[in-house]
């Protein structure tokens, strides 16, 4: 049974990935509900809550019901960090996470993210600094390396465990990967066979189904799965894989009707969060996900991305309902492309 810190986790749990305008609390909250065992928060900027920065600081709302959940920052400088770290610790997540993997150009120009793999000695120095910072158990979400050339991932576990870290997250991907290509978690199988590593492993990258969830499990033999793409308009992907780990269930996909009980508690939950207008239009990223696998839906995405008000997208969705009922849509994968910074 894996342990971070006090957090006692069920044996072999399913991470929520933290995704950049994706892991908010109305997301999580669904995620949650269909068996997610531990989550985190979208990236959050270390020299943002610095400047204490709407949008950053809003990121740091956590709700009693989706413990345990971890708050993510990334950063290039040791100081800010540090102070992050301390700010971080008085919205009392369970755990604090560094990102050490995000891909893109944005935060890699910064020094930030996937870019701290190609200078491992600073890695080192800023867990660090954000250990000595809080007294949260600190844990790492990583890549394999810069490229193909540069795949140090075994190094960085170790010389993480050594400073402090009490749980590392690897997608299977090199940086200049980016979501491309098979995932590799043979790397991860090394990580995880390494005799000096006693901390829990946790692989993430292309899991997509309940058997490769369990297929990876017995292969690689990490302590748990991280869950990113697969979960977008598809919570239900956390109950299916522990009902096939359980016994070999083999659930059917979501019904039309859970898919608009799903989405109408999202929405209901994103406008309590976040306002009304706002509230709405983040809605509007997920619909498409969501209703993935209706024919000839682009009728009701339309009404959805256009309606002004919650009862508005409900009538839509009720009659939405009306209309596919008895249809349930095969399961797909999120199209990754159009998100600003997926980071699973």
């Amino acid at each position: 049974m894996p342990k971070i810190g006090n957090i006692s986790l069920p044996d072999f749990p399913l991470l929520l990935a933290p995704m950049e305008d994706v892991s908010d609390p109305p997301f999580r909250a669904v995620c949650k509900t269909h068996g997610a065992d531990l989550m985190f928060s979208e990236f959050i900027s270390s020299e943002g809550l610095i400047r204490d920065a709407i949008k950053s600081r809003q990121k740091l709302d956590i709700f009693e019901e989706e413990r345990p959940v971890g708050i993510q920052i990334f950063g290039g400088d040791e100081e800010a960090m540090a102070m992050s770290a301390r700010i971080v610790e008085t919205v009392n997540p369970d755990l604090l996470d560094i990102n050490f993997g995000c891909p893109v150009k944005k935060v890699v120009s910064k020094g930030a993210g996937a870019a701290v793999l190609k200078d491992i000695d600073l890695m080192v120095r800023l867990t660090r600094a954000v250990v000595r910072s809080t007294s949260l158990p600190v844990t790492i979400k990583t890549r394999l390396g810069w490229d193909h050339e540069n795949i140090n991932i075994v190094e960085v576990a170790e010389r993480m465990q050594d400073v402090g870290v009490q749980a590392i997250s690897i997608h299977a991907r090199t940086r200049s990967q980016l979501y491309k290509g098979d995932a590799d978690w043979s790397w991860i199988a090394r990580v995880k066979e390494n005799a000096r590593l006693s901390i829990p492993v946790f692989g993430n990258g292309d899991i997509d189904s309940p058997e490769k969830a369990v297929l990876y499990r017995n292969r690689y033999g990490v302590d748990g799965i991280m869950i990113g793409r697969a979960a977008i308009g598809y919570p239900w992907i956390f109950r299916e894989i522990k009902a096939y780990m359980q016994d070999g269930t083999v659930l059917p996909p979501a019904t039309i009707e859970e898919r608009i009980e799903v989405v109408t508690a999202h929405l209901r939950g994103s406008v309590s969060w976040k306002g009304l207008v706002p509230g709405i239009n983040e809605m509007r990223r997920h619909y498409a996900n969501y209703l993935k696998g209706l024919p000839n839906i682009r009728e009701y995405r339309q009404k959805l991305v256009t309606a002004q008000t919650v009862e508005g997208v409900e009538e839509i969705l009720e009659d939405l309902r009306r209309r596919y009922e008895g249809f349930t849509p095969e399961r797909r994968v999120v199209d990754m492309e159009g998100m600003s910074c997926a980071c699973d």
